[in-house]
């Protein structure tokens, strides 16, 4: 439908003239002068103007009780709404069911005209927010967590009846690269929620300081560099969902913040006094056992327990190799429209080798061999040659990759299973292990100075030699 606006006005006269007027200046316009009539129009045949200019006062009742009755059913359009005599708990009303404007009659017709060009303005942003949104929920739907395996299965349908809940918060856990991110765009684009925002923030790679004022929000002036006033995650996801990626690497007293936020579901941002409410749904996820950094001090057992309301474990692709032949062809066919490739042939040599390594980085790292394999590819088959697996690296008992020694090469894992000292501590022990504990003979291995390594030797308690 083109520029519609449907005019309710009991003056005949008025109406008449507002409706010739708009139909000359190109809208699609329309005029009852009831509510019945309206609602016959809105409710029963589900018109959807774009603006809807109404009498606040007519024969058969006020406006704001059809406009109440149309949010109810999520008709879309702006209301603009015309009194004879402005009340204020008629335009507060007016405006917390969400009407576009309030205006007192009589209305200069110039005036009304630009109010209504900013209406349609205005629902046509609304309508292209729905627009996505809807596109957003097709594409984050229950079945784009692929596969056939039985615990895929599974864990789909734990997916779909946690989609179906009004949780406050979720912990979705499992190694990095499992598709935690997606599984939680699914869980709010099909859920109740969907409508709101859907806020996403990664906890690792923010700066303490930078993470607090970005999660918390700000007021000018707060601290330096605080020009202007910031409103924070927590406020932006508001009747949405805050998505908190490896939430493990949060300082403790910003989960203490958090915390406190989540039990009085109220935030204040830093430099306010005031506390602003906020009705958000928290998914938080990590890579890491929270359960035993809770137990060793690192993660506030409190705001575990408030985050794992319900807990979503997620296998690694290693546990789903069966999922393979649905899961290839759908990342093919996505890196095909992206990059204009025409890779339709999935040789089962492919399979085989993909079937034969360990996938430590998992679905993430096998986004990235078939992404390489499709721009390289020279015709439609997929090229095996470039899938560059190699060899994978060791396990350890959880079944997590781990670090190794193949000859004089060290093989550390990048895939989240070890922290940055962990690594160092590694190569060190490693480095003393194979020089008999001589530190000056593993100084030389490493290419640095004595002196550097015996501080490091100490930092990380390994024995000096």
């Amino acid at each position: 439908m083109g520029n519609s606006l449907l005019i309710i006005e009991d003056n005949e006269a008025l109406g008449q003239e507002l409706n010739r007027h708009f139909n000359n200046k190109g809208w699609d316009a329309e005029c009852v002068a009831t509510l019945g009539e309206a609602r016959l129009r809105l409710l029963d045949e589900r018109l959807e103007p774009q603006v809807v200019l109404a009498d606040m006062s007519l024969p058969d009742g006020n406006a704001l009780d059809l406009l109440d009755e149309v949010r109810r059913e999520k008709i879309t359009g702006e209301w603009i709404l015309l009194t004879g005599y402005g009340g204020v708990s008629d335009s507060v009303r007016a405006l917390r069911l969400g009407a576009y404007d309030f205006l007192e009659k009589p209305c200069a017709l110039a005036r009304l005209e630009l109010v209504v060009a900013g209406a349609r303005r205005a629902a046509l942003a609304q309508r292209r927010l729905r627009s996505e949104s809807r596109d957003r929920s097709r594409r984050y739907g229950i079945d784009s967590y692929i596969g056939s395996s039985e615990v895929t299965r599974a864990t789909r349908d734990m997916i779909a009846r946690l989609a179906e809940v009004p949780f406050s918060a979720l912990i979705i856990g499992g190694e990095t690269g499992v598709g935690k991110g997606l599984v939680a765009r699914i869980l709010h684009h099909s859920g109740p929620r969907a409508d709101g925002p859907m806020i996403e923030v990664n906890c690792a790679a923010l700066p303490r300081d930078l993470l607090e004022s970005e999660l918390f929000g700000h007021e000018s002036g707060a601290f330096t560099g605080a020009k202007g006033r910031h409103r924070g995650y927590l406020e932006q996801a508001n009747e949405g969902t805050l998505f908190l990626d490896e939430i493990a690497e949060m300082d403790l007293d910003l989960q203490t913040k958090l915390l406190t936020v989540l039990e009085d579901r109220r935030v204040r941002r830093l430099g306010s006094e005031k506390a602003l409410d906020v009705d958000v749904q928290v998914i938080a996820a990590s890579n890491r056992n929270l359960e035993e950094r809770v137990r060793d001090g690192e993660f506030r057992s409190d705001l575990y327990h408030r985050l794992s309301v319900f807990r979503l474990d997620l296998p690694p692709l290693r546990e789903r190799l069966d999922d393979l032949p649905q899961i290839v062809p759908a990342l093919v066919e996505e890196y095909n429209a992206r990059s204009d490739s025409r890779v339709h042939v999935i040789p089962n040599a492919v399979y085989e080798r993909m079937r034969g390594y360990r996938w430590p980085g998992n679905v993430r790292e096998l986004r990235n061999v078939v992404e390489r394999a499709v721009l390289l590819a020279r015709d439609e088959v997929f090229p095996i040659e470039w899938m560059q697996l190699g060899s994978s690296p060791a396990l350890t008992q959880e079944g997590r990759s781990g670090p190794d020694v193949d000859g004089d090469r060290l093989i550390i894992p990048l895939d989240g299973t070890m922290a940055l000292d962990e690594m160092d501590r590694y190569i060190i022990r490693t480095a003393l292990e194979r020089s008999d504990q001589n530190v000056t003979a593993a100084a030389r291995a490493l290419g640095t100075t004595r002196e550097t390594l015996r501080y490091r030797i100490q930092k990380y308690g390994l024995k000096d030699a």
